[in-house]
């Protein structure tokens, strides 16, 4: 590792890519070591399907040999928010670049919305072959697409704007263009925006898919073709390259800020260079030795390292007579004096394994040098046992490898290696690369359950998602889990469809994920959803409640500790003796839980301590409702009383209380109306906590008379385990002395909402601010149940229990709007599984329920690294326009993938909320049909939505002119947005088939105003 780092280094944190033969980076790294020639030899039938003429098979110079990529027609439309016809007219190059953009971010651990990190794009396509093969050939596409669509579609000017939109990257983004060289110069642009400051990561690359060689080519003597479909750069053999498609993006980072944030990196780039032959060349399209010898010596210049210490030079490498020999008389001339001596540097290229990839090909280039860098292994080249005559190894530094070996680290230097790639047009660039420098040193990952947080927008994609972590997981049995935590948590976007998993190791992680279907799994399409504290009452207290989060939660131990101080000259111990005792003492403690002098303050202890936690993770309560003591706690976190005038005050309650006689409480399964009827003058109504749940209070004897007779009419009864009771007409002694102990503290309005439990609604400041509420509070029932109602009146709320048990999360799933979310914070007592995993469970739940939460907080004081992880399984369907054939409305049809696939069925309408009722009129089935065409989605129903089915505003104009042709009169613009329904456009029609002059002005002018928004617009918008 080296540790030879300046301020203008730039970390390599992240790849993706695309390859002849290879889906990922990991599988082309494998291929490489293996020495895989990822060339595909065609039959004829072969050749003739995809696209050779008999003509062509005929020709003794015809080559049947290809490099192409799997799948070039699969794309996930939905993933990215295209229509199905959108996707189809789309070049399948910025589609393939797009998903290697996010899989970059997700490689590097910053796979989530930047926020404020700055993101720039910097990258290049080659000629659209799509376009000119398959568009511009097809008769429907040209009788039927927008031609602004098309140019969107198709135009390398749109290549790394469509990324910065789709990702919502904000840093600059712009297209290189210099042939071949073009993601290499890319990488370079990239770099300096890093190093001006004007993004803080960048992504760069390029992308070429070659249409036009899917079926072979025609080998040419003299050109730069290879006449027997190898490639062999450096070799005695060497007659040609071999065209390839494949894409390549990298994720860029300054070292500091990589290494500051505990970034993965591959590698780290010390400088580059770019330049061009002029014209110091034997012609526009012949390569210059003194270009490119110039690129290379500036190149090193910048990265201020000698060229004697690199030990790899990943050569542009064409495999050509004359490309490969200027190549390497320009690197020994740049290394001139400094180099280490013969045989001291590996050269090689990986056109000899995957073909030369135009656009994408010096990217290429740098992702299997920094894996090499990465791995410390130097892979084989292949077809080069025999080094060229022409050129004089013996006086260069030079040699070629022909096997797998390990890279030996040099005796006073990092490895170090340079990357070229030459550009025909002459544009040369060179980049200087370093094995990365050590890693900060991080927490170290003591046991304890981690959270893997998953989601996707779809079931299929999440289910495949969990199989992939689930198998890398698997395949890396050292992997930190708390870094793989770390990663999903913080580098990854979230979507609808989530999973969650609990786990103290990786071995338990990987035997869980596998578990699939019984994993807890939610589809929330909200984020941001606010939650509401639920404060339990007494009754729930047990001793070590919440003990493992004191030992492991440093924001609760704080509370607990300084509760504990406030609390012991009103009780006279300190209670953490009581609340986690010594084994010897758990007895001793159990029975002093029971007075209800120490269970309030210890209730109140654990609540307070647990929601200034959740308030530290990020969980800022909307709003509070308690249950009797668990008010306090409300009333303490909105401001209502300081935390030493709420601790006194529980302290006397508690006090006054355990003064009294003893008495009983009865939990009755019986509505308030039913049960008042029986209750005398003895007893009193304590709670209402549900609408069939209520709570009686009094004299032990009248309890339990009240107990044998509901019982004996058939009611469920349950006692509650307390000493008194409370709420009823046996607390009337102390309330004048309770309200004189209120007087003495200061009371404040609340500055955050809670609901009394004395109304059942939001408490007023005038109520929260008088003593004798608090009176009234002790006395009189709980209106618990229409506290709940209350609450519920505003739906998409997460009610979190923050106490001890789930008995407030069962009465609130008892009322109106089970459906709601519902999450408790501390174990059952009954409830044997550790209270940091009770509790990391409980945070994964509120995820699951859409709530956002500062992982940053929640992961505390411990530095931990992003690592490198599965990407986004996408859901890859068939969007492809046939070449010089007619298409009947571009329906997405499955791709065979090894990616996850969709499930093939006729229709391929998206996942819309509203359910299929197919068109009946007239002016419907047009409408329908139109939109069927224009999308690209099939059935089109009568209450779907224009833009529900991945239509914008371009497409609206299209519509509009469309039905213009069809109607013979214009439908105004703005109806489509105001309308977007077929039934209600279908509607409209009808109104202006009788009316139809109503609609000519109004579209008239929208159309000017578009035209005047968007000059660039086709004309028939004008």
């Amino acid at each position: 590792m080296s540790d030879n780092t300046s301020g203008t280094d730039i970390a390599i944190v992240g790849l993706a890519g695309r390859f002849p033969g290879a889906r990922d980076v990991n599988e082309f790294w494998r291929n490489l070591c293996d020495g895989v020639e990822s060339f595909q030899s065609l039959t004829d039938a072969e050749a003739l399907a995809a696209g050779a003429s008999p003509a062509a098979l005929e020709d003794p110079a015809f080559v049947k040999v290809v490099s192409k990529l799997d799948d070039v027609a699969g794309f996930d439309a939905a993933y990215f928010g295209y229509s199905p016809r959108e996707a189809e007219l789309m070049d399948p190059q910025q589609r393939l670049f797009l998903e290697c953009a996010l899989e970059a971010l997700e490689d590097a651990g910053h796979g989530a919305p930047p926020g404020e990190l700055l993101v720039g794009v910097f990258g290049g396509q080659a000629l659209s072959t799509y376009l000119v093969f398959h568009l511009l050939t097809n008769a429907e596409v040209l009788r039927t697409a927008d031609p602004l669509q098309l140019n969107l579609g198709n135009a390398g000017s749109f290549l790394t704007t469509r990324a910065s939109y789709k990702l919502d990257l904000r840093g600059p983004s712009f297209n290189v263009e210099s042939a071949c060289s073009t993601s290499l110069v890319a990488v370079h642009v990239a770099c300096q925006s890093l190093l001006n400051h004007e993004c803080d990561l960048a992504l760069a690359g390029g992308v070429s898919i070659n249409l036009g060689l899917q079926g072979g080519y025609r080998f040419v003597e003299g050109g730069i073709l290879s006449p027997d479909g190898r490639c062999r750069p450096f070799d005695k053999d060497a007659r040609g390259i071999v065209f390839g498609s494949g894409a390549g993006v990298v994720a860029l980072r300054r070292l500091e800020d990589a290494l500051q944030d505990n970034d993965p990196i591959y590698a780290v780039i010390k400088g580059s260079a770019v330049n061009n032959d002029g014209a110091l060349r034997a012609g526009y399209t012949a390569p210059g030795v003194d270009g490119q010898a110039s690129v290379i010596s500036e190149a090193l210049g910048n990265a201020g390292v000698s060229a004697g210490s690199l030990g790899y030079v990943e050569a542009h490498g064409t495999g050509t007579a004359l490309g490969d020999p200027i190549e390497v008389q320009a690197l020994t001339r740049a290394f001139g004096d400094e180099a280490a001596g013969p045989r001291t540097c590996v050269l090689g290229s990986v056109k000899a394994n995957i073909g030369h990839l135009d656009a994408a090909a010096g990217v290429t280039g740098l992702i299997k040098t920094a894996l090499a860098l990465k791995h410390r292994k130097l892979p084989p080249s292949i077809h080069a046992s025999n080094p060229h005559p022409l050129i004089p190894w013996e006086s260069t530094p030079f040699y070629l490898n022909d096997d797998l070996r390990e890279w030996k680290a040099p005796a006073r230097t990092p490895r170090r290696a340079g990357v070229s790639s030459f550009g025909m047009g002459g544009t040369n660039a060179h980049v200087i690369l370093e094995e990365a420098p050590a890693p900060r040193p991080t927490s170290a990952s003591a046991p304890a359950p981690r959270l893997l947080v998953l989601s996707a927008r779809t079931p299929g994609a999440l289910a495949a998602q969990t199989a992939r972590l689930a198998e890398h997981l698997r395949s890396h049995p050292q992997a930190d889990l708390a870094d793989v935590a770390w990663t999903l948590q913080v580098g990854r976007r979230r979507h609808a469809h989530r999973r969650a998993v609990v786990a103290h190791d990786v071995a338990e992680a990987v035997q869980a994920l596998s578990s699939g279907d019984r994993l807890p799994t939610a589809a929330e399409e909200r984020t941001g959803r606010p939650v509401v504290f639920l404060l339990s009452g007494q009754g729930s207290q047990y001793v070590d409640m919440a003990r493992g989060l004191y030992e492991h939660e440093r924001v609760f131990r704080e509370q607990v500790d300084g509760c504990a101080s406030l609390l012991r000259p009103h009780l006279g111990l300190d209670l953490r003796d009581v609340l986690y005792p010594r084994p010897e003492k758990r007895d001793e403690a159990r029975l002093q839980l029971e007075q209800t002098r120490l269970a309030q303050p210890a209730l109140f202890t654990v609540e307070y301590a647990l929601a200034k936690l959740w308030e530290s993770w990020g969980l800022k309560p909307e709003a509070l409702l308690g249950h009797s003591l668990g008010e306090y706690v409300a009333a303490c976190l909105a401001g209502v009383f300081t935390l030493a005038d709420a601790l006194s005050l529980v302290a006397a309650r508690g006090a006054l209380m355990q003064s009294l006689p003893s008495g009983a409480m009865l939990s009755v399964a019986l509505p308030e109306a039913d049960l008042l009827p029986h209750l005398g003058t003895e007893l009193s109504l304590a709670a209402v906590n549900a609408p069939a749940w209520t709570v009686v209070s009094g004299p032990e004897a009248a309890v339990e008379a009240l107990r044998t007779r509901l019982e004996a009419q058939g009611a469920r009864c349950r006692r509650l385990h307390t000493s008194h009771a409370f709420h009823s007409a046996m607390m009337e002694p102390i309330l004048e002395r309770f309200t004189e102990a209120v007087r003495k503290v200061r009371l404040q309005a609340p500055r955050l909402p809670y609901v009394s439990n004395v109304t059942g609604t939001w408490v007023t400041a005038a109520e929260a601010t008088d003593p004798r509420y608090w009176a009234r509070h002790l006395r009189q029932p709980v209106r618990f149940a229409e506290g709940l109602s209350t609450l519920g009146q505003k739906p998409n709320r997460v009610f979190l229990e923050v106490g001890p048990g789930r008995a407030l999360t069962t009465f609130a799933g008892q009322g109106p709007g089970r459906e709601r979310a519902l999450v408790t914070s501390v174990r059952h007592p009954e409830d044997s599984q550790p209270d940091t995993r009770f509790l990391m469970g409980a945070v994964g739940k509120l995820w699951l329920a859409g709530v956002d939460v500062d992982w940053a907080a929640v992961n505390g004081a411990q530095s931990r690294r992003r690592v490198s992880l599965p990407t986004y399984p996408f859901e890859r369907r068939r969007h492809w326009v046939p070449a010089g054939t007619r298409v009947a409305s571009g329906v997405a049809e499955p791709v065979a993938s090894s990616e996850v696939q969709a499930t093939a069925s006729a229709p391929s309408r998206p996942g819309l909320r509203t359910a299929y009722v197919a068109p009946g009129t007239e002016e419907e089935k047009l409408v329908a049909s139109l939109w069927e065409e224009v999308l690209g989605v099939r059935p089109v129903g009568v209450h779907d939505d224009f833009f529900d089915l991945g239509g914008h505003s371009l497409l609206a104009t299209t519509v509009v002119g469309r039905l213009r042709e069809t109607l013979g009169f214009s439908v105004p613009l703005q109806s489509l947005f105001e309308s977007p329904t077929v039934g209600r456009m279908a509607e409209l029609i009808a109104s202006l088939r009788e009316h139809p002059s109503h609609a000519d002005a109004q579209t008239a002018a929208l159309l000017r105003m578009l035209a005047d928004l968007c000059p660039e617009a086709p004309v028939a918008a004008r």
